[in-house]
């Protein structure tokens, strides 16, 4: 027992670096962890002080708890067994399947990262491409829901920069979930994705089983409190106008909705902009009738690029205004206190019709709209078009720089006219035929609210 051992050299650095490994694992990296944790518990604590909507434990908690929530979920291995059944595999592989998806789905919720850098990063972004302007928000009744509902924002999809805007812009009330698509589980941009608390879907998929996973993540999800944000598009805009609103999401949030239990309340938000960054990819893809676009990693690089060389020149102007209306929300409770029955259909159409009617009616949509439905007009004849507008429409739709008309004409002609999309001959300003679909696709943005003056 008390005898000498010799061994190799490499033989006792391996022993050791077993031990420290056991140490460190089992005394060392606990410790840490839970000194941090604490310190960001404490951090987190403070900042619930100052949101509206404080963030919910259920978003705090740790991820591998969560897939394991998930995974052992009743409704996911009721899922498991039909599906196992179906297809003629072994539970087993089936459940992997399923748990496969839950690591895919449930986030990595960072608080820090989402209010030490996404945030800063939301406003930066924002406000470097454009001029943002909150053109309505119903304060009021914004204050006035119920503290323990679960909040969902309904927003219209124009925009990639959807995501940057409302990040920023609801930054002092709580921090937002998405439901993200694709391209947010594409490496690195999905741990970044998954630290904001987004959850990525998979849009198109028919799989029976990879829907109940996701189904069961969203009502834990809304049971749970947590603030949200969809687009009941389903995706991207191809032509500027409001497109049919798809179930998916919103039929999972209904499901997931008790009486009893906490409410669901709708905050209708829409966008617009003067310039759309993608809108050359939508209209083409629209034109070819199939999703599928063709920007990569490298074009997007290489106009980030060449819009921080113009940056650095002096020469970068930013693409217009953006705007951004909040409405007044919709309580899930009382709106199935008011029908006979909860009907998917009928609740997305009454969103929709909510989102529809706030759409920020802008400088360059508002000319679009009048070239193609008037044709060519003079600069006099457009600002009697934009103080018809003004006579007509609820002043919360209209943003108007400066609050006068003659700039804001000035603000849209100025900027389809650097872009050669129309043209100034003799003081009347028309465009080619060639650049109509590019015009309709921002007269489109506003034209259901122009019935008024068609």
């Amino acid at each position: 027992m008390t005898g000498t051992i010799t061994l190799p050299i490499w033989l006792f650095l391996l022993i050791l670096l077993f031990a420290v490994v056991t140490f460190a694992s089992h005394f060392l990296f606990p410790s840490v962890r839970w000194f941090f944790r604490r310190r960001l518990e404490r951090a987190v604590k403070k900042l619930n002080a100052r949101l509206q909507r404080p963030i919910e434990p259920f978003k705090l908690a740790r991820r591998h708890d969560m897939i394991q929530r998930l995974s052992y979920d009743p409704e996911v291995m009721g899922a498991v067994a039909v599906h196992a059944h179906e297809t003629g595999v072994p539970e087993a592989v089936a459940f992997e399947e399923a748990r496969r998806y839950a690591r895919e789905i449930v986030p990595s919720f960072s608080a820090f990262v989402y209010f030490g850098f996404a945030i800063r990063a939301a406003r930066l972004i924002g406000t470097s491409l454009y001029h943002v302007r909150l053109t309505h928000f119903d304060e009021p009744a914004l204050q006035a829901v119920d503290r323990d509902a679960a909040v969902v924002f309904v927003m219209n999809h124009r925009s990639n920069v959807d995501y940057v805007l409302v990040t920023y812009l609801a930054a002092e009330r709580s921090a937002v979930a998405y439901a993200a698509g694709e391209w947010a589980r594409v490496w690195p941009l999905s741990r970044f994705i998954r630290a904001m608390g987004a959850y990525s879907i998979r849009r198109k998929s028919r799989n029976e089983l990879y829907r109940r996973v996701l189904a069961a993540y969203v009502r834990l999800a809304t049971q749970a409190g947590v603030t949200q944000a969809m687009f009941p598009e389903g995706g991207l805009s191809l032509d500027g106008a409001l497109a049919p609103p798809k179930l998916g999401l919103l039929k999972y949030i209904i499901d997931a909705y008790s009486p009893e239990g906490r409410d669901v309340v709708f905050v209708p938000a829409a966008l617009n902009y003067d310039r759309v960054l993608e809108d050359q990819i939508l209209i083409s893809a629209g034109q070819n009738g199939e999703r599928r676009f063709q920007a990569r990693i490298g074009v997007v690089a290489r106009s980030f690029l060449r819009l921080l060389w113009l940056r650095l020149r002096g020469r970068y102007q930013r693409f217009g205004y953006a705007g951004v209306s909040f409405g007044a929300p919709l309580s899930l409770r009382a709106f199935e206190a008011e029908r006979a029955e909860l009907d998917a259909d009928d609740l997305a159409l009454t969103l929709m019709d909510k989102v529809a009617g706030i759409v920020p009616i802008l400088p360059v949509p508002l000319v679009c709209w009048w070239l193609t439905t008037k044709g060519p007009m003079s600069r006099t004849a457009l600002e009697q078009g934009f103080a018809a507008v003004v006579d007509s429409l609820p002043n919360t739709q209209l943003y108007l720089p400066r609050n006068d008309i003659g700039y804001a004409v000035e603000v849209g002609l100025r900027t389809l006219i650097r872009r050669e999309l129309i043209v100034e001959e003799d003081g009347v300003y028309r465009f080619d035929e060639a650049h109509l679909p590019m015009l309709t696709y921002y007269a489109n943005s506003i034209r259901h609210l122009m019935g008024p003056l068609t």
